[in-house]
């Protein structure tokens, strides 16, 4: 049985072939429109699983994913995009459209925090891709408070594991939401910054943000 999700994704595979049988001068444009307005049909309609969209920030253009539960992925600019996507075909579904307005409160919030004007987020979050630990160790991130940080086996231990400092960095170096999931604000015991999925500079600049250092 066909269903309105597949009937929207298969109009959207025409529509890009129209595309790329129009005139060499028209073919990009015209490709590019039917996409753009399938896409944002796709996602008005709820047909899509995934949505994404780029997101601007201080360091680079970010990749963020949501699905209907929330945000999902929030890549930085140096993880590839087609494989992050992929990634998130894979695990969650197929069915991903870039869809620019279902994403703007994540925008906004973002920029409410690189600016200093925002200490908390909001937005809805789908952390479907966590492991259940990794879902404890990052449950208990979110609890260090903006300003402040915490070390590895504080949070290990928080996450119910007291010994497992090396499992909750592993967790935490795979956080599928950095930033909005604050894993920066986890060092090591005596203050070494120890890792960070997305660099040290990069973990420096957000805890000086912050006012942690």
């Amino acid at each position: 049985m066909t269903t309105g999700a597949d009937s929207g994704f298969a109009e959207l595979e025409q529509a890009l072939r129209r595309g790329r049988r129009a005139r060499s001068g028209e073919r990009e444009t015209a490709a590019a429109q039917a996409a753009a307005r399938l896409s944002a049909r796709i996602a008005t309609e709820g047909l899509a699983d995934i949505t994404y969209a780029p997101v601007d920030s201080p360091f680079g253009t970010l990749l963020a994913a949501a699905t209907g539960r929330g945000l999902v992925r929030l890549a930085f600019p140096e993880e590839d995009a087609d494989t992050t996507l992929e990634g998130l075909a894979r695990r969650i579904s197929p069915r991903i459209v870039e869809a620019p307005a279902s994403l703007e409160r994540v925008r906004r919030e973002l920029d409410e925090y690189f600016a200093g004007a925002r200490r908390a987020f909001e937005l809805p979050q789908d952390w479907t891709l966590m492991s259940a630990f990794a879902h404890k160790v990052l449950r208990a991130t979110c609890e260090i408070p903006y300003g402040g940080v915490s070390s590895y086996a504080e949070v290990a231990a928080e996450a119910g594991s007291p010994r497992g400092s090396r499992a909750a960095g592993n967790a935490l170096g795979s956080n599928p939401l950095p930033i909005v999931v604050p894993c920066h604000r986890v060092l090591r015991s005596g203050g070494n910054l120890g890792g960070y999925g997305g660099g040290l500079e990069r973990k420096r600049w957000l805890l000086e943000l912050e006012g942690a250092l």
